[in-house]
């Protein structure tokens, strides 16, 4: 029994939001056979499929991700990143898209063999 409950837990978390997401009002849109809870959130979007599929590409549902998140937003989406089970999208509403909310990464680099003008640049992400 106690492994009963502790599988209901684990999937309990698999039809949820994002963390930046768990405020925001959900609407969900069905088009092309696939299911989606759409959430926006100023100029970011999520989309999470909800149906049941055949292990899909995100190639193959992002179309229909896309114009549920537009039809949610009034907005362009911009840009599509995720799975084929949940989907994050920059939406342009006008103004252009926001800047990504990735961290720019820290590159470490060193510098050899330097000789009349040329060498080696070697670089590490931190």
């Amino acid at each position: 029994m106690r492994y009963v409950w502790m599988l209901v837990l684990c999937l309990a978390g698999c039809n949820g939001p994002g963390q930046d997401f768990r405020d925001a009002a959900v609407t969900r849109v069905e088009l092309g056979g696939a299911v989606f809870d759409v959430r926006v959130l100023d100029r970011r979007a999520e989309a999470l499929r909800v149906n049941p599929q055949a292990a899909p590409r995100l190639a193959a549902i992002a179309p229909q991700a896309v114009m549920a998140i537009e039809q949610v937003s009034g907005c362009r989406v911009d840009r599509l990143t995720g799975d084929q089970a949940m989907m994050h999208a920059t939406l342009d509403c006008g103004r252009g898209a926001p800047s990504p909310r990735y961290p720019t990464p820290y590159l470490e680099c060193d510098a050899f063999d330097l000789e009349d003008g040329a060498g080696t640049l070697l670089c590490y992400p931190f």
